[in-house]
């Protein structure tokens, strides 16, 4: 059996993952939700320039929770940090568009073998609409997907094709869960990564999509 995680522990070791592939002085944008923790598990050393969807540069965190004044895209209370700046939505997704967003981490409801991510709408289900998901997975240099291997229904979220309308085409990097890294290598899906818990033959067989399983797969602690 894959380990069962509590989703506090599985959101902390996504989130502890993609913080550590995180370089030094890079321009990145976060999603909502597991996302939002990856500035929280940032080695020693390695400073991050946050910015958000809505035009806040070098973002950072605001302990008081009644403090709407300065908001992230998903309505949290945030802090502009020294050097930061304030800027339109124009100005923010021309950055985005632009690709000098050196990284990007979001969510996902499907991503497949094309790397094709669909994280925005369910259907059936009222959704204020994509936001600037699209933009930002198109023009990001790297995009990172953070998302639990299985949703609640215990369907897997790695597919072979994905059914919901698309956030981006072939558009992710890098895709992190709790249990394994999958990076998109020349259009394969190779597996290069698992936590040292996981047993590799039963991720296999509970994953829909086609792993190839890098020749140098490394067993790491998540």
């Amino acid at each position: 059996m894959l380990p069962e995680l509590s989703e506090k522990e599985a959101r902390a070791r996504i989130a502890r993952v993609i913080a550590s592939e995180l370089e030094d002085g890079a321009l990145v944008n976060l999603g909502i939700g597991i996302p939002q923790l990856v500035p929280d598990y940032l080695p020693e050393g390695v400073r991050v320039i946050l910015q958000t969807e809505n035009g806040v540069i070098n973002a950072g965190p605001n302990p008081d929770k009644n403090d709407l004044r300065v908001i992230d895209a998903g309505g949290a209370p945030v802090k502009v940090m020294p050097g930061g700046a304030l800027v339109s939505a124009e100005l923010s997704f021309a950055i985005m568009r632009g690709g000098h967003v050196d990284a990007t981490v979001l969510g996902a409801l499907e991503v497949d073998n094309e790397g094709s991510l669909a994280n925005w709408m369910i259907p059936q289900v009222r959704v204020p609409g994509m936001g600037g998901a699209m933009d930002i997975v198109t023009g990001a240099k790297k995009v990172y997907v953070a998302t639990r291997h299985f949703d609640r229904s215990g369907r897997c979220k790695l597919v072979r094709k994905c059914s919901l309308p698309l956030t981006g085409y072939c558009a992710a990097d890098v895709i992190v869960t709790e249990y394994c890294v999958v990076r998109n290598t020349y259009g394969h899906m190779a597996l290069t990564d698992i936590a040292e818990d996981v047993s590799i033959q039963e991720l296999l067989d509970k994953t829909e999509m086609k792993l190839d399983v890098s020749a140098g797969l490394v067993r790491r602690r998540f």
